[in-house]
């Protein structure tokens, strides 16, 4: 089957590789929202707790998505650093667990650093991609991507709902009743939650991602990546969904997904994900971007 490198869809996989409860995190805050978001006080006050600094992060910024925000910062004169990268939460994440393990945190995006290695080693576990048979590149926040199959980005998203890891334990049987694959570690439920509790750190305001999840709360899981690639999981039916725009829009991809969803369930589409409008130059309105067609029976 042909691999996409999915971008940032894996780091809700990513994060699990991140250190345990009581390593820049206590038991008395929320969950563990620093490896899937990227407001920048957050991330500021993670890379403390554990310490390191904005110096230490290894992502360039990114402008602002949201128009009023970009037009907020402009007036403001707010300039960019690394802290204010799309990415800057995993890259927190990444730094915390070089600290955690004693490992160090200069070039901790290089795939030969111990981190990387270690996301390698979890990114294989849950898609059941063999780690030599993983295609790495270097993503656009500058950390390793992974390519592999949809299907196995789905089955990945499928296991954070379904309390199941992918190891099956020494010595089990059908007969005995035993081959069941072991339950999820602890922080696989905290990541979980903390998802589904802010879904404006998963995303932002105005963001397809943000919107699914604030529409039906509880019950899906969205996280856009590159190139038109989308993932989701749905909590109740504990299935998980992946997509690929072949020419890598990113709002029909948004689009894409939001009617997949509604199709396996998930009503009512959030009204601003049902279609785009095509604006030109002139501020005219000649068209729209919308789903044609549904899901293969």
């Amino acid at each position: 089957m042909r691999a996409y490198l999915p971008g940032a869809v894996l780091a809700a996989i990513l994060s699990l590789v991140g250190p345990p409860s009581g390593a820049g995190v206590s038991a008395a805050e929320p969950p563990p929202d620093w490896p899937t978001g990227c407001d920048p006080a957050r991330v500021r006050e993670r890379l403390g707790k554990v310490g390191c600094s904005e110096r230490d992060l290894l992502c360039g910024p990114h402008a602002p998505l949201s128009d009023r925000v970009a037009q907020d910062y402009q007036t403001r004169g707010v300039r960019l650093t690394a802290v204010y990268s799309n990415c800057s939460g995993k890259h927190a994440g990444m730094l915390a667990l070089a600290r955690h393990r004693d490992w160090p945190t200069a070039f901790y995006t290089r795939l030969e650093h111990p981190v990387q290695q270690r996301c390698l080693t979890e990114v294989s576990r849950w898609t059941e991609v063999p780690a030599a048979d993983i295609r790495t590149a270097v993503d656009g926040c500058g950390v390793v991507c992974y390519g592999m199959p949809l299907r196995n980005m789905a089955l990945a998203y499928a296991r954070l709902g379904s309390g199941e890891q992918g190891a099956v334990p020494a010595g089990a049987t059908r007969a005995s009743g035993a081959h069941r694959q072991e339950p999820l570690p602890a922080p696989r439920s905290r990541v979980i939650e903390a998802m589904l509790r802010h879904p404006d750190l998963v995303a932002g305001e105005g963001r397809p991602c943000t919107e699914m999840m604030r529409a039906h709360p509880g019950r899906v899981i969205t996280k856009v990546g590159a190139e038109g690639v989308y993932c989701a999981l749905l909590t109740q039916q504990r299935l998980g969904v992946a997509l690929k725009v072949t020419d890598g829009h990113a709002i029909a991809s948004a689009l894409a997904m939001a009617a997949v969803l509604e199709e396996l369930g998930l009503r009512p589409r959030p009204a601003s994900l049902i279609a785009r409008p095509s604006v030109n130059t002139r501020g005219e309105t000649v068209g729209e971007l919308r789903v044609n067609g549904g899901l293969e029976q």
